[in-house]
């Protein structure tokens, strides 16, 4: 299967690992880049990596002449819609990175472009993968641990200034925002797979003096889940030297703690269980925000992969991404307004 990878941008680097590695036969036949010295040397390397050639491209319609058998999109989320509108006219398959776009009326634009051609679109949730996350999430829909009764979600990450120095990041012209649309997502994105959709919020967003950037690095709130669940939220980039994010669950019949690629459970009962497959890895939670491993990314390509071939939904669908969105734009007019927001999407 023919790879698109538009972008070279941060991440990059990981999807090349995840489609060296990849066991679903997908191959990166080509970079699309708007800086053709950047992007030229970027694929470059990226062959000498692959051990096959991989071309770079700076002009859509030609990359897409190619017919890619599916495309991965790795942009700042300000190109998403345009990228969107072109690979879903075009029939390609498209796993995207997070989030959808800036706002949530542009999310929900690129979700109508695939949804009305009929393509395959996918998310880069890549925390879904994780084994304890997986275990975990069998649990529940087993019905092993009762009813969810409370969630705790907490990032306490740490991105230095130089981080933000670079142009557009922590923006919302280019980013959408601050640490819940760009970092705190993912454990937000865990919580609701693992808990289910949110139906109303309180929050507050706020810049620290620790930084200087136009959009927020705290951000808190407490939350009523459909289910009919408590929870909360405690987010920052602020948070020196950076730790690992966790998502907590109360239920009526166990207390289970998820931190990074580790899970404990202790039972009513008094046993204790410990799932820790890899516990002790980096998740990007300090300045180095790419220290975490390609694997994540890696099953999320052959989960794609595969829900292309056979005609399933992909592990992080659509609709679920959009759900995130929706909540973070409900924290966002919360913290604006010191109101109580429905989250209706």
């Amino acid at each position: 299967m023919n790879v698109l990878m538009i972008g070279a941008g941060m991440v990059a680097q990981t999807h090349v690992l995840a489609l060296r590695d990849n066991r679903a036969g997908a191959r990166l036949m080509g970079v699309l880049g708007r800086d053709e010295t950047r992007t030229t040397a970027f694929c470059t390397e990226a062959s000498q990596l692959l051990g096959y050639d991989v071309a770079p491209y700076t002009d859509a319609q030609t990359a897409l002449a190619t017919k890619p058998d599916m495309a991965i999109i790795i942009t700042p989320p300000d190109t998403r819609l345009e990228y969107a509108g072109a690979l879903a006219q075009a029939g390609v398959p498209t796993l995207m990175e997070k989030p959808v776009e800036r706002t949530l009326a542009a999310a929900g634009e690129v979700i109508k472009c695939y949804a009305q051609a009929d393509v395959p679109l996918g998310f880069c949730f890549q925390h879904r993968t994780r084994e304890a996350a997986q275990t975990l999430k069998r649990r529940i829909d087993a019905d092993e641990l009762g009813d969810i009764v409370h969630v705790d979600m907490r990032v306490p990450w740490w991105r230095d200034q130089s981080y933000y120095d670079a142009p557009g990041r922590g923006t919302y012209a280019r980013d959408g925002g601050g640490v819940m649309i760009n970092q705190a997502i993912h454990t937000l994105d865990l919580a609701l797979w693992l808990a289910g959709p949110v139906a109303k919020l309180q929050a507050m967003m706020l810049t620290s003096p620790l930084h200087r950037m136009e959009a927020e690095d705290i951000a808190a709130a407490l939350l009523t889940f459909r289910s009919g669940a408590s929870g909360s939220l405690n987010a920052t980039t602020t948070a020196y030297p950076g730790g690992a994010e966790s998502v907590t669950l109360t239920t009526t019949k166990a207390h289970a703690h998820l931190e990074g690629d580790s899970l404990r459970i202790d039972w009513l009962s008094g046993q204790t269980e410990t799932i820790a497959p890899d516990g002790g890895a980096d998740t990007g939670g300090g300045a180095d925000p790419m220290a975490f491993t390609h694997a994540w990314h890696q099953a999320l390509l052959e989960d794609f992969v595969a829900a292309i071939k056979d005609k399933h939904a992909p592990l992080a669908p659509p609709a679920e991404a959009l759900h995130v969105h929706a909540v973070i734009d409900a924290m966002e007019r919360a913290a604006r307004t010191s109101n109580m927001i429905e989250v209706t999407q």
